[in-house]
């Protein structure tokens, strides 16, 4: 960040609500300022994870096949969400970091160069799909079955990937800007109107799986337009094509802080691509039961995950203003509430497995026998990922670019692939169920050293 300046000829009352936002990010207590941050962040990710389940559950009434199609294009969506959490993180931590340090100009150009390749880079995305669908959809795992199913689904979300890849971007400039609240209005908006369009477009309309991905690129299409609003609010975060500033410096600074998010999400990507083929040796109603166990791993973790989503900004802010002793407490204090509310949930879903599997499916045993025996492993290692995402987090706001990165591709491809390849072959469906809950256990090994090494060097 050598390369940000000063904004001494900027006038006072431009930047009174960032001098002001610095003071209360840097001086309230730790733990109400994260509960503060943290309240719509979380409402943000169980509102989403909450339309995934409902996706599936729509979907679930039109066939294994269908449902199977969601889990395919599932990929896809984590590579959209990949390019949108590379851009909203590099550009929200370089902004967090410089309004924690007093530079505003910077921060402002930052955020319009920041958004404006997201949603240029969303379109790419789109053309370059979209050329490519049918490869693309027998690539992710889709069977003979599936594949009409899942080319539906996959076209109408490519075709919203723009704005789908920049609500993302905007979403996470809001909240290290530390105005969550903004944000989760804008994806609250469309979650609510994703989970009403769903099953007016699929059984109402009869558009079947078609309606579901209709649904999701017209909702989104409404969260782009309120967070470009929410944006407009703020001087730091206004987007203006005026300010487009594409320079090398620049995009060094998003890589630098958004690679973390950009390897986490690619690796997940590869991670089902590869969890699908697997599957798909075992048929239609194995896919199927791992698209519906992700979903609800995705809700169990959601919660954990907006709680360090607020965490972010606080950390940022007070590591920009050398206030190490707090970005320190600030971890501690998270992981003291993660880690038991992780404890209960595996416990629930340990208990209700079959119960909670056929509200998606019930009329299938062999993907309630699948996806039960599955979630079950699963909630052995979720309490560990509390301290994993935290930590990566941590490591990530804090410019330990390298490290973040290391603990970003180590669950889902470091540990997870080699495991998969090697028990399936072995040991079947077992072998393929079992490699998520052990690479789980590897990537806790892993980031207790690391993280707990950068604590140490903090004065």
């Amino acid at each position: 960040m050598s390369h940000i300046v000063g904004d001494e000829d900027a006038s006072l009352s431009v930047h009174l609500e960032d001098i002001q936002k610095r003071r209360y990010m840097t001086t309230l207590p730790v733990s109400s300022l994260i509960c503060r941050m943290s309240v719509p962040t979380i409402i943000v990710m169980l509102a989403t994870s909450l339309y995934n389940l409902a996706d599936s559950f729509f979907v679930g009434h039109l066939g294994t096949s269908a449902i199977a199609a969601v889990g395919v294009v599932f990929p896809l969506m984590a590579i959209i969400q990949a390019m949108g959490f590379f851009f909203g993180h590099g550009t929200g931590i370089f902004l967090s970091k410089a309004l924690g340090a007093g530079n505003y100009s910077q921060a402002s150009t930052m955020a319009s160069t920041g958004v404006i390749s997201a949603f240029l880079c969303g379109c790419v995305l789109a053309l370059t799909g979209l050329i490519s669908a049918k490869p693309l959809a027998s690539l992710c795992g889709a069977t003979a079955t599936v594949f009409p199913f899942a080319y539906d689904y996959m076209f109408f979300i490519l075709l919203g990937a723009p704005w789908i890849l920049t609500s993302l971007t905007m979403n996470n400039l809001l909240r290290y800007h530390g105005s969550p609240l903004y944000g989760m209005i804008g994806i609250l908006a469309g979650v609510i109107l994703n989970i009403g369009l769903n099953p007016f477009f699929i059984f109402v309309l009869g558009l079947g799986i078609k309606g579901s991905a209709i649904a999701t690129m017209v909702s989104q299409f409404l969260s782009f337009i309120i967070l470009i609003l929410a944006c407009s609010k703020h001087e730091a975060t206004r987007i203006r094509l005026a300010a487009f500033s594409p320079s090398a410096s620049l995009y060094k600074d998003i890589i630098k802080g958004g690679m973390p998010s950009l390897f986490r999400q690619s690796f997940a990507s590869i991670a089902s691509i590869c969890l699908n083929n697997s599957a798909a040796l075992f048929g239609d109603a194995a896919i199927a039961a791992i698209s519906v166990v992700q979903r609800i791993l995705i809700f169990a973790a959601s919660v954990i995950t907006g709680f360090g989503q607020g965490f972010q900004p606080v950390c940022g802010y007070n590591f920009g203003a050398k206030l190490y002793g707090r970005a320190k407490e600030a971890f501690f204090f998270c992981l003291k509430v993660s880690i038991p509310v992780l404890l209960v949930f595996s416990v629930l879903i340990f208990n209700f497995a079959e119960d909670v599997i056929r509200l998606f499916r019930k009329d299938d045993a062999e993907l309630v026998e699948i996806g039960a025996f599955y979630i079950r492993l699963q909630s052995f290692t979720l309490p560990l990922m509390g301290f994993v995402i935290l930590t990566n987090m941590l490591l990530q706001s804090t410019g330990h670019a390298v490290k973040a990165a290391l603990m970003a591709v180590s669950r889902q491809g470091l540990f997870l692939l080699p495991i998969l390849f090697t028990l399936t072959p072995k040991f079947g469906l077992l072998g393929m169920q079992l490699s998520q809950p052990l690479a789980d256990l590897c990537a806790f090994l892993l980031c207790v050293p690391l993280g707990l090494s950068e604590l140490k060097k903090w004065k």
